[in-house]
């Protein structure tokens, strides 16, 4: 991350400022992305996965948020996609919608969003009834 945790977003002739914390950015994001169709869940840490056994979610896993020395903010996502789904298209998917969810939130654009596939997921399967492998015809 950056020297700085936090990035300017508006300042008036005052010494009013207003200053948003990169890890609140990384939450926005990552909230943003798991709900991109064809996103099985967010790369976590082995910290993160121990947290959620005990209830305790972070939202932000998974991205990353660094800025530039021209003021630019640039973004690594790491994502877990489901089987079957085109990597491409939900690729550029998740960066059409996280540079539209941080544009509507904060009024500031990603000069860069580089999308890390970690893995595929497939589905678990269904459960099986065991009384139900054979068909009737089969066992008379």
């Amino acid at each position: 991350m950056a020297e700085d945790t936090a990035i300017l977003l508006a300042k008036d002739g005052s010494d009013d400022q207003i200053k948003v914390n990169l890890h609140v950015l990384e939450i926005i994001l990552g909230i943003a992305a798991t709900k991109v169709e064809g996103v099985y869940q967010m790369r976590g840490t082995f910290g993160n996965n121990l947290n959620e056994l005990f209830g305790r979610i972070n939202r932000g896993k998974g991205v990353t948020i660094e800025v530039n020395e021209h003021n630019q903010l640039k973004t690594n996502v790491y994502v877990y996609l489901k089987y079957g789904v085109s990597v491409p298209q939900v690729a550029l998917t998740l960066q059409k919608e996280l540079t539209e969810q941080l544009k509507q939130m904060t009024d500031l654009k990603l000069d860069k969003i580089n999308i890390h596939v970690v893995g595929l997921v497939s589905q678990k399967p269904e459960k099986i009834d065991p009384d139900a492998l054979f068909d009737e015809e089969m066992t008379d």
